[in-house]
């Protein structure tokens, strides 16, 4: 690292299906707050953060892309030039749950299609919502393992549990990539 310190920028896209609590925990992360009513996100929106990592300064830009098919069309854009990715289910005991769980390898194989190989994770969202205890870890460990995410956290944009530790890993696996890359 330089003694002047170096400045980067990342674009993470935060994907997932609709009422997931995508923009929820983007604003958890980035503003401390929690909305209580639902405001769906059309086509897509984006919000700045900016992490000191040393002497470096890290300037994060999360897009929050729909989740909803109406969408689809849009996405392709919207993913050009993300370094990682962000992919969301509920943690929810129902069919949205059980749902938006089951299109987790949607979202990380339309990533990898248009994106390649960049770091991908996964957030466990709602999990205020949940008896701890009846989550199925073990099928998700294993998915996180078969398919290559570099993490798994369970979080509640709500309470905040597990929200800062989940953005922090994105960040410092962003960030030791690319220090070590000359510009």
């Amino acid at each position: 690292m330089s003694e002047t310190g170096g400045k980067f920028t990342f674009k993470v896209v935060v994907i997932g299906d609709g009422f997931v609590g995508k923009t929820s925990l983007i604003s958890k992360f980035t503003q401390g707050g929690f909305q209580d009513e639902y405001i769906q996100t059309i086509g897509a929106q984006f919000s700045k953060y900016i992490e000191k990592m040393g002497n470096d300064s890290c300037k994060l830009f999360f897009w929050d892309i729909a989740g909803q098919d109406t969408f689809h069309f849009l996405r392709p854009a919207f993913y050009k030039a993300s370094l990682a990715a962000i992919v969301v289910f509920s943690l929810e005991e129902n069919e949205h749950g059980t749902e938006s769980f089951k299109h987790v390898l949607n979202w990380q194989g339309e990533i990898k299609k248009f994106c390649g190989d960049i770091p991908i994770i996964l957030f466990g969202n709602k999990v205020d919502l949940v008896d701890e205890k009846n989550i199925d870890e073990e099928k998700v460990l294993k998915l996180v393992e078969k398919k290559h995410f570099f993490g798994y956290y369970k979080t509640s944009a709500k309470t905040g549990q597990g929200v800062y530790d989940a953005f922090q890993a994105i960040i410092k696996e962003l960030y030791s990539k690319y220090k070590e890359i000359p510009v």
